[in-house]
C-alpha cells in the first residue's frame, strides 16, 4: 500500500516504512498533511493550517514529526525565515510490509493510515463528482476516468497485476511529469486491487 505525490524513479520505489516512521505516521492529522501535500503540492505550515482547521503550531510541530522520517522534507530554495515550504519526499509513503503486519502494534498502525487515506480518496472523489461540472465544466467531467473490474485471479496473479499496473503508471507519470502546459491541473490517479471478503457468508 502506498501514496505518493508524483511516481518516482524505481531507486525511490517500493521501501516500506519502518516500524518507528509507521508509528510516527499514524496520527490522523499527519496522514491528513501528507494528504494535502501529496494532492496539491508544497504547503506552508500556515496554509495547511488553514486548510485543515487547525493552528500553525499545530501543522509545525507535526510537520517537524514528519520531517524527521524523511516522509516530507523541506523545499530548497522556496521560502524563508519562518515561512518554510513543505513537500512529499520522493518515493511517496509505502506500508504494509509481513514484519509490521505480523505484530499487533504494526496491524493497529497500518490500519490507521490505510483507513486515512481511503476516507481521503473517497473526499477527493466526492468533491470531484459534486463540483466538477459546475467549477471546471463538462468537458473536465468527459475526460476523466472512474472505472471498477472484477476478476478472479490466484494470490500469484493479483501481485502481477499490481506489478504491471505500477510499471505502466511509471511510463505514463513520466510522460507528464514536470510539465507547465497551460490549463493543467493537480490530478490523483486512484488504483486498488484486492480480494473481496464475503462477510455474508464464504466465497470461492
Amino acid at each position: 500500500m502506498s501514496t505518493a505525490d508524483e511516481t518516482p524513479k524505481a531507486s525511490d520505489r517500493f521501501t516500506p516504512l519502518g516500524m518507528e516512521a509507521l508509528r510516527a505516521l499514524a496520527h490522523p492529522l499527519r496522514v491528513q498533511i501528507m494528504n494535502e501535500l501529496s494532492d496539491f503540492g508544497p504547503l506552508t505550515a500556515s496554509g495547511l493550517a488553514s486548510r485543515l482547521g487547525e493552528s500553525s503550531g499545530s501543522t509545525s510541530y507535526h510537520l517537524r514529526q514528519l520531517e524527521k522520517h524523511n516522509i516530507i522534507r523541506e523545499v530548497e530554495g522556496k521560502g524563508s525565515g519562518r515561512e518554510r515550504w513543505w513537500e512529499m519526499s520522493p518515493g511517496g509513503v509505502t506500508i504494509g510490509t509481513p514484519e509490521i503486519l505480523g505484530t499487533p502494534a504494526g496491524r493497529e498502525a497500518t490500519e490507521l493510515v490505510s483507513r486515512e487515506w481511503h476516507h481521503n480518496n473517497e473526499r477527493r472523489l466526492a468533491a470531484f463528482m459534486r463540483y466538477g461540472i459546475d467549477r471546471l465544466g463538462m468537458d473536465w467531467m468527459e475526460s476523466a476516468s472512474l472505472s471498477t473490474a472484477h476478476l478472479k485471479l490466484t494470490r500469484e496473479q493479483l501481485k502481477a497485476f499490481g506489478e504491471e499496473y505500477q510499471e505502466l503508471l511509471k511510463t505514463l507519470t513520466d510522460k507528464y511529469r514536470g510539465q507547465e502546459t497551460p490549463g493543467a491541473r493537480r490530478t490523483q490517479i486512484q488504483f486498488n486491487a484486492f480480494p473481496l471478503i464475503d462477510e455474508a457468508g464464504d466465497e470461492e
